[in-house]
């Protein structure tokens, strides 16, 4: 089968498209014939070796899949051959088949096309997870979300609105904004032409937001934390500005502020009930039509260091996807 290959830390242009053998599920996995694979900021980090898996060569990055099983492992009896299914793999996924433990693949509703599953659930799991069950985010309070067009700011958008808040959003350019204007924000920030501090500060009669998500890190955090609400939440998703920041623990002090994190592939291991509730939950919103992912890009298997670069140039809006096969 075909699938894109890393062979040694680098960038994009550097993998490669090889032929490798079929997978072979081991007991607990499953084999799903890969229809799409969505991308995400790891991806962009795991060909550089700078995640915190660093899998051996050659190996396929791609942590997201969507399609149907051909294979089950020994003692999996919850899925079958022929379900259609979205999975998290790990990596491998930018492949014509990939591996998958049985307890991370999920069967999806039969309306539901497999671009949109290969998109849905690290996207919107981490929103959902980071707002209702780190942030508590309350109906009537003001969420801010940096970096909302894109795959988790997107779906913060969306979920924020369905939880009763009132939606701040911030993005760099008009056509981002009007993305996320059409998903719902209440008010848009270009954080490239104004101070999103002191418009947020306007907003809020001076209070600050209650919850602030946060993808981007750096200079971002800091000024966040200085639009901030008595005992508001900031949540710590990620860096893709690419400087972690320093927290000054003093403005935590003075307004009783939680700095709170998410690495939300860890409820896997740590507390998996937590996943399975919320994607019940996401999945029964997407059914009744509540929430919709945004595909901006898709890109053919061949064509992945297009797709990976255009995620780490922050061109893309909601999200990019390889599309494996029909």
């Amino acid at each position: 089968m075909k699938a894109i290959l890393c062979t040694k830390w680098g960038q994009p242009e550097d993998l490669i498209v090889g032929d490798v053998p079929q997978p072979t599920p081991g007991p607990g996995e499953v084999r799903i014939g890969v229809r799409a694979c969505g991308l995400n900021f790891a991806d962009t980090l795991i060909i550089q070796g700078l995640y915190q898996e660093k899998p051996d060569f050659p190996f396929s990055p791609g942590g997201e899949i969507a399609g149907e099983i051909l294979e089950v492992g020994a003692g999996v009896s919850h899925l079958k051959i022929g379900d259609r299914v979205a999975a998290l793999c790990g990596h491998g996924g930018f492949a014509e088949e990939a591996v998958a433990p049985a307890r991370n693949a999920i069967a999806i509703p039969d309306a539901m096309p497999y671009e949109a599953a290969a998109g849905f659930v690290i996207a919107y799991g981490t929103a959902h997870v980071a707002l209702t069950h780190r942030a508590h985010l309350q109906a009537g309070e003001v969420l801010l979300v940096h970096g909302a067009a894109g795959g988790v700011g997107l779906a913060a958008v969306q979920i924020g609105k369905l939880l009763g808040a009132t939606v701040i959003a911030t993005a760099s350019s008009q056509e981002k904004l009007d993305l996320v204007a059409a998903n719902g924000a209440d008010h848009l920030i270009n954080y490239r032409s104004d101070d999103f501090r002191n418009r947020v500060k306007e907003l809020t009669d001076g209070n600050g937001a209650d919850v602030i998500l946060d993808p981007v890190g750096g200079a971002v955090f800091e000024q966040s934390l200085r639009c901030i609400n008595w005992e508001g939440r900031i949540l710590v998703i990620g860096f893709a500005g690419g400087t972690i920041p320093k927290v000054p623990a003093n403005l935590l002090l003075v307004k009783n502020v939680s700095a709170v994190g998410l690495y939300w592939g860890a409820y896997a291991k740590n507390d998996p009930k937590v996943l399975t509730n919320s994607l019940a939950t996401l999945f029964g919103w997407y059914a009744q039509g509540k929430i919709k992912p945004h595909v901006s890009q898709t890109f053919p298997l061949e064509k992945a260091a297009d797709a990976l670069n255009s995620l780490m140039q922050r061109k893309a809006m909601g999200k990019v996807l390889l599309k494996i096969r029909e």
